[in-house]
């Protein structure tokens, strides 16, 4: 699958390794220009449709940051470039798919690659398919501590989890239990039915998924209405529950 790129880098030097380096080692990424500020890089992105956008952090009047807000909608996947290791949790929480480290480590460079591709496949498969889940193993049931005892819930009634610190809820499609357990605990005892954790703060009942969206790290919606956004780290494995 070809992925359609552009690379987004104040430095002439560092365009011209990353760009001999995709020539040379992914040549599935056919690139589709090069910016040297954010300006220059919007400009490139509201002209192309683009798979991946090799962005650097720091560059001059304003960073990667800057540029990612002034786009509403992003369907593109995101590796983030840089010298510096301190951006890697802001560039999680926005949604980067990788985050490479300068000097570029070329075995780095595929798997960053070849994970957007990956990613990139299942949507294309996925987009004009009603998604159906490659399981439907949701019988059963667990049970929810309580303070006089506990309840016994049927697994397939759960249409996700959300933390909330030492707690969980546990959303229903009309309703919503606190538990005094983490999204751990609950990730541990639902790990053998149709349960995805797509955030570190949710955990979703696979087979609740009505509607996949592309934007930014991507989002789900499931049976009760609640959008849900889906971790760049999570994307592939939920992708694989998918026929």
């Amino acid at each position: 699958m070809k992925i359609k790129a552009i690379i987004v880098e104040d430095e002439q030097i560092s365009r011209d390794i990353l760009r001999n380096y995709l020539s040379k080692y992914c040549l599935n990424v056919e690139l589709l220009g090069e910016a040297s500020n954010i300006d220059e890089a919007y400009e490139l992105i509201q002209k192309n449709e683009l798979d991946l956008v090799f962005l650097d952090v720091e560059m001059p009047f304003g960073n990667a940051f800057d540029l990612l807000e002034k786009v509403e909608d992003r369907t593109f996947e995101t590796v983030f470039v840089t010298a510096y290791d301190h951006y890697a949790i802001e560039a999680l929480n926005n949604h980067a798919s990788y985050y490479l480290l300068k000097p570029i480590s070329i075995d780095e460079l595929i798997k960053a690659v070849e994970h957007v591709t990956s990613i990139k496949m299942k949507e294309s498969e996925l987009h004009s398919r009603v998604l159906k889940p490659r399981t439907n193993n949701v019988n059963g049931k667990i049970t929810i501590p309580q303070q006089d005892g506990f309840e016994v819930v049927n697994v397939n009634d759960i249409v996700f989890c959300k933390a909330d610190d030492n707690y969980t809820e546990i959303h229903f499609e009309n309703s919503k239990k606190l538990v005094s357990k983490t999204l751990k605990y609950f990730e541990g005892i639902l790990n053998e039915y149709s349960f995805a954790r797509i955030h570190k703060s949710y955990l979703v009942n696979v087979n609740s998924i009505v509607k996949y969206k592309k934007g930014k790290g991507g989002s789900v919606v499931v049976s009760n209405g609640k959008e849900i956004l889906v971790s760049a780290s999570k994307k592939g494995s939920l992708l694989t529950f998918f026929k």
